[in-house]
């Protein structure tokens, strides 16, 4: 009985009204607790300190403490429909005191009014990008494919625009190298990057990041064979790893 309170309690959190506050630079929150906010005329000495292109005297700013990969592909999809640039992706020790990271990204625009929607079209589509992540009281999962990545992901991660693309995470960062291993084989792939603990690549938390590219049909099925074998792995440590929303991959 405890268990389907719980079940319809976290259902009931995700379909929840969002959140409102009578604050001009307020856009709106989303899942994983990510806030999106927009700047309209950044002051100069900040604008500076930051390393902005001048051009780009408005900023959208999109933050969460709970999910990386989520976030960055949510900014992809903005700035691809959205008259703006991809200045910064930063990674965060965070996750509310779990395996993997937060996130804080910015987009920059001429015009504060694409700079917001920039940020909308992100928290719109976060429902979406944390379908394929899933998590029990051990740790997470997280998988993300798109036929074609931006500039979000470009910035992120290095990789190519336009191709197809392809992520694997998990905490424990031990899952995550089996998986890494279990994608590149699964199909003929490149391997983009691949981020560890100590490397530089996952601000020191406990997950491994490999992302890949090449023909959409293999990026697919790569994280899709990783996928099965993740929920597997991160079930022999608590109860059965379920999806944040719903999968899309």
């Amino acid at each position: 009985m405890d268990q389907v309170e719980k079940s319809l309690d976290e259902k009931k959190a995700v379909k929840s009204e969002p959140k409102s506050c009578n604050v001009t630079e307020f856009v709106g929150t989303g899942i994983g607790d990510a806030i999106g906010l927009v700047i309209a005329n950044v002051d100069p000495q900040l604008h500076d300190q930051m390393k902005i292109d001048k051009k780009y005297r408005s900023i959208g700013i999109l933050g969460a403490r709970t999910g990386a990969g989520p976030e960055i592909m949510a900014i992809d999809e903005a700035v691809k429909a959205t008259n703006t640039e991809v200045l910064s992706v930063e990674l965060a020790r965070d996750t509310k005191g779990g395996a993997g990271h937060g996130s804080l990204i910015i987009v920059g625009s001429e015009d504060v009014s694409d700079a917001r929607r920039a940020i909308e079209v992100a928290l719109e589509n976060l429902n979406q990008t944390n379908g394929d992540v899933y998590s029990n009281e051990a740790g997470h999962l997280e998988f993300q494919y798109t036929a074609r990545a931006s500039y979000a992901i470009e910035k992120a991660f290095g990789a190519p625009v336009g191709k197809s693309f392809g992520m694997v995470c998990a905490g424990p960062a031990a899952i995550a190298v089996v998986l890494a291993d279990t994608a590149i084989k699964a199909a003929n792939v490149d391997v983009v990057s691949y981020a560890s603990p100590g490397n530089g690549g996952t601000a020191h938390s406990n997950e491994v990041i490999l992302t890949i590219t090449g023909d959409s049909g293999a990026v697919r099925q790569s994280v899709i064979a990783a996928r099965e074998l993740g929920i597997k792995l991160l079930g022999t440590l608590g109860s059965k790893p379920v999806s944040t929303t719903k999968p899309y991959i």
